[in-house]
């Protein structure tokens, strides 16, 4: 099995869209994605980018390359640190790919990002009830930041 990463382009909307629709059936809330092809077109392709975007394609044996997973995340900013911050919004790997090392090859891709842009910090949540992605970021060494509450 061969792996590739690679930066989402416009003509990939469809499939961003298609793996923010799978994630949010994962995290059973199938009916709270209002996203289109057109937000997303305008807001990460569009004159000002608000996120980016890389796609996991996993080729097996002689059969085509597939999509496997994507990362999306944005850059904050750290007023005590000074720096920008990476922070990851959704990682998502589709079930028949998971166990292979994808989510950890998206995010050591995400953490080259963030090392290459000189940020201070990569942050991202993980809902309280997914235990493997808890399990799967305490065994890549995360840090559990359980003093912070998050308000929307």
């Amino acid at each position: 099995m061969s792996v590739r990463l690679a930066p989402a382009t416009e003509t990939d909307v469809g499939l961003v869209l298609w793996f923010i629709n799978q994630l949010a059936i994962y995290e059973k809330a199938p009916n709270e994605v209002t996203a289109t092809e057109d937000l997303l077109r305008k807001n990460l392709f569009g004159p000002h980018p608000y996120a980016k975007v890389i796609i996991a394609y996993v080729t097996k044996d002689s059969e085509p390359e597939k999509p496997a997973g994507f990362a999306l995340y944005f850059h904050n900013f750290s007023t005590w640190v000074g720096k920008p911050g990476l922070y990851l919004e959704d990682l998502f790997v589709c079930s028949e790919y998971r166990g292979l090392g994808l989510g950890k090859k998206l995010l050591a891709q995400l953490a080259m990002v963030a090392k290459e842009l000189d940020c201070g910090r990569m942050e991202w949540v993980v809902l309280d009830w997914n235990e493997p992605s808890i399990q799967f970021y305490l065994g890549l060494g995360a840090k559990q930041m359980n003093e912070w509450i998050i308000n929307r």
